[in-house]
């Protein structure tokens, strides 16, 4: 039974900021780079004792080759645990870079959503979430659901 790790963890999530300081003047959005998220959760490594890792692997499916990141946080004191994985799928060609810059700029990208998802990180006008989508989607409610059941 993890006893000391996810309370560790959620003190991270809520007290941690890390704004996007950086700014994409092509997309016109503010972005949090990998090296931001780094320098943010060092002073939590010796507050409260734990160690932040990121690791990756290099997996083939089917042709394609995606880098899988973990992120992780690890007790110093009981050793506990918790990770969370992302992947980013490598392009098959991007103009100016050659194959290390693409496997490396993935591997930022996979170790970015990796960190995200561990440390609650929103997403808000980020590069991936730029897409064009109604703002109020609609509403689907199941009729066949009591509507006491919808609260």
């Amino acid at each position: 039974m993890q006893k000391y790790i996810n309370s560790k963890l959620q003190q991270v999530q809520v007290a941690l900021k890390c704004g996007k300081s950086n700014y994409n003047s092509f997309g016109k959005y503010g972005y949090r780079s990998i090296e931001d998220i780094c320098e943010a959760v060092k002073p939590f490594e010796s507050e409260l004792k734990v160690c932040f890792l990121l690791n990756d692997e290099i997996i083939l499916v089917g042709d394609r080759h995606y880098v899988e990141s973990t992120a992780s946080i690890i007790c110093s004191e009981s050793g506990e645990s918790v990770s969370v994985k992302a992947q980013a799928r490598e392009p098959d060609m991007k103009k100016g870079m050659d194959s290390s810059q693409l496997t490396g700029a993935t591997a930022t990208y996979a170790r970015k959503r990796a960190f995200q998802g561990l440390l609650n990180l929103d997403n808000n006008a980020d590069a991936d979430s730029l897409n064009k989508h109604e703002d109020n989607p609609p509403q689907t409610i199941n009729k066949s659901m009591p509507s006491d059941e919808l609260l």
